[in-house]
């Protein structure tokens, strides 16, 4: 369900480039929300292995998770990882390397929606079937993408399968006769997209409370008091204006220090290019162009936008390292969206939970 043109890239890439293997990177600290893009990679190719990152963070907040039985309710292989520990890294390149060899075999369990939007998957599957010739995972994704019945997708597939879908008269009466069956059910065709996000979020929270074990159910109470502080309509832009126009003095006065010492090697060095520039004689002109043009110029951009650089940088990441720039964003976003400077999103309430989906 991609909402950008980098997104379209991948996913095109994933279901047309036939990739040998798909490694889909997931947080360990937040799993449900992540198996949402896990199930919708499945529905399109089978070679998935799911890499559990960020293991060490998990365990600082008590979070245990059973990758072996994540393994069974998925049908992928998933690999645990902590990206600064090699070992991690290793089985991770094992694993990939098997699987495009076909020593290990994925075989990804597909999220079964209601049994109206199943009985036309089945259908247009079917018909599918008797028409092209395409990958065999691929005929449930397109069949579910035909009743979505968004063009500019269906003209992706059109062109690289090149098939024709949106003119096919067999497809289009299948796809009508399925919005018939909606429409007799009261269901609008606006609505099939939230009942698509509502079954894989469901199936997402039935995997995470089996193979998730939270010592500490509370555990995310601390991040969200400094939440309401960090993202409150009073506190947060006071702070974030404090934030920054604190690394912005430390940046500003920090670096005049290492600007000056930079400053006075450099002129020092030039003293002595321009005495060896006398000493063999050379012409005026070529050591004026080469000294004054050249270096000096070079040396005073390197005096002037190093320390800053090497000062700002590190206290930026830093602060994206607390995870306050998210913050910073959440604050912002209004704004942003007011001068048309954020795409948009889509939200999806699921039924039967308090939850607000936003993909």
């Amino acid at each position: 369900m991609s909402n950008s043109e980098e997104e379209e890239i991948a996913r095109d890439y994933i279901c047309f480039g036939n990739p040998d293997a798909t490694v889909v990177v997931v947080d360990a600290t937040c799993l449900e929300r992540n198996l949402n893009l896990v199930f919708q990679i499945m529905e399109i190719t089978n070679n998935v292995i799911v890499c559990v990152n960020l293991l060490d963070e998990a365990k600082k907040k008590h979070i245990k998770i059973d990758l072996k039985k994540l393994s069974e309710m998925l049908g992928v292989p998933v690999v645990g990882t902590i990206a600064r520990k090699k070992k991690t890294l290793d089985n991770l390149m094992h694993t990939i390397l098997s699987v495009c060899n076909k020593e290990l075999t994925p075989h990804p369990i597909k999220v079964t929606y209601s049994n109206i939007i199943e009985s036309s998957i089945s259908k247009l599957e079917n018909k599918l079937r008797n028409l092209f010739s395409l990958p065999d995972n691929l005929y449930r994704w397109i069949a579910l993408k035909i009743i979505d019945g968004e063009p500019k997708i269906l003209k992706s597939i059109e062109k690289h399968l090149s098939i024709s879908l949106i003119e096919n008269d067999d497809l289009n009466c299948l796809r009508n006769e399925f919005l018939e069956n909606l429409e007799s059910n009261n269901v609008k065709l606006q609505n099939f997209k939230d009942s698509i996000v509502s079954y894989i979020v469901k199936k997402a929270e039935e995997v995470c409370k089996t193979v998730c074990h939270f010592e500490n159910k509370n555990y995310s109470n601390r991040d969200r008091k400094i939440d309401k502080i960090l993202t409150s309509k009073i506190f947060g832009f006071p702070i974030m204006i404090a934030f920054l126009g604190l690394i912005f003095w430390i940046t500003i006065i920090g670096a005049n220090y290492p600007s000056e010492f930079l400053f006075s090697c450099f002129s020092w060095f030039q003293e002595k290019l321009f005495a060896f520039a006398n000493f063999v004689h050379c012409p005026e002109w070529i050591s004026n162009m080469l000294i004054l043009g050249v270096y000096q110029t070079l040396t005073w951009v390197i005096s002037v936008m190093l320390p800053p650089m090497a000062i700002f940088f590190p206290l930026f990441t830093f602060l994206e390292d607390l995870g306050y720039l998210p913050r910073i964003a959440f604050n912002m976003d209004g704004f942003f969206k007011k001068c048309c400077c954020t795409r948009k999103t889509d939200d999806y309430y699921v039924h039967g939970s308090d939850k607000i989906v936003r993909h």
